[in-house]
C-alpha cells in the first residue's frame, strides 16, 4: 500500500468496536453483525444492508496514530521524511482524508517542527558561550 500504511499498521494495532463503528456510520450498534479487520479496510457486516467497506484512513484512530508518529520524531529529518510520507498518502487516496485531518496534521507537524528548530538554536548559543 503505502509507506505510512505499512508503519501505522492499523489492521493489528487498531482497536475498533462496534460502538465506535456505529457512531461513525450513523447507525445503532445492534445493526452491526459482525466486523472484520482487513490489512487495508474494514469490512462490516450490517444488518440492515449487507456489507460495507470502512477505509482506516476516515477513522479518529488514523488521525490520532498519525499525530504520535509525528509527535515521535527526534530529528527534522525524520519529521521531513514523515510529512512526505503523508502528502503522498493523502494526495494518492485525497477521498479517505477529511480537510480538518490534512490540516490538524500539519498544525502538529509544524509545532513538533518549531520546537526542534528552537531547541537547535539553544544548543548553537550554548555551544557559543
Amino acid at each position: 500500500m503505502t509507506t505510512l500504511f505499512d508503519r501505522i499498521q492499523p489492521a493489528a494495532k487498531f482497536r475498533i468496536t462496534k460502538g465506535q463503528i456505529a457512531k461513525f456510520l450513523g447507525i445503532a450498534e445492534w445493526l452491526i453483525k459482525d466486523i472484520q479487520r482487513w490489512r487495508y479496510v474494514l469490512f462490516v457486516h450490517r444488518g440492515d444492508k449487507g456489507g460495507q467497506f470502512i477505509s482506516y484512513r476516515k477513522l479518529e484512530q488514523w488521525k490520532n496514530a498519525i499525530a504520535s508518529h509525528i509527535q515521535k520524531c527526534q530529528t527534522l529529518q525524520q519529521l521531513n521524511f514523515l510529512k512526505a510520507a503523508i502528502a503522498r498518502d493523502s494526495k494518492k487516496y485525497g477521498k479517505q482524508y477529511d480537510d480538518g485531518v490534512k490540516l490538524f496534521l500539519y498544525q502538529i507537524w509544524q509545532k513538533c517542527q518549531e520546537n526542534m528548530l528552537r531547541e537547535r538554536e539553544a544548543i548553537a548559543i550554548a555551544t557559543v558561550d
